[in-house]
């Protein structure tokens, strides 16, 4: 089977799931983006969890791994690929690297949505 079908599904029903969390959690604290942090610690404990079974478990086939990780989680939330990155860096001992990364990519993630949302205000 085709990896970007693989991915394509699997993108399909993480964003499903996420969407459903969204609705509960807004349904429960209207007021507070519960749904996203929800989605984004979930995702990070399971994203985590895959990558230790697939560590454990070399056999998985790489169309397995892609459907889970890359599809589904990557549907789910990217916050969970982020994180994962961060790991594989402190697990590296690059530190400072690490620091950039997680530094840069929080700040200018804010930023740049900030940006984003100044800009569609102009059109």
């Amino acid at each position: 089977m085709n990896h970007f079908l693989i991915v394509f599904l699997g993108g399909g029903i993480g964003a499903a799931l996420r969407h459903a969390v969204n609705r509960l959690a807004f349904h429960i604290w209207p007021a507070f983006p519960a749904g996203t942090m929800i989605v984004n610690i979930f995702g990070s404990l399971a994203m985590g969890l895959l990558v230790g079974i697939f560590a454990a478990t070399p056999s998985l086939s790489q169309h397995t791994r892609l459907f889970l990780a890359t599809g589904v989680l990557g549907g789910f939330t990217t916050f969970s690929t982020f994180s994962l990155d961060a790991l594989t860096l402190w697990e590296r001992g690059a530190y400072g690297a690490w620091l950039f990364y997680v530094g840069i990519s929080v700040v200018l993630s804010l930023l740049a949505t900030a940006a984003g949302f100044l800009i569609s205000r102009n059109f």
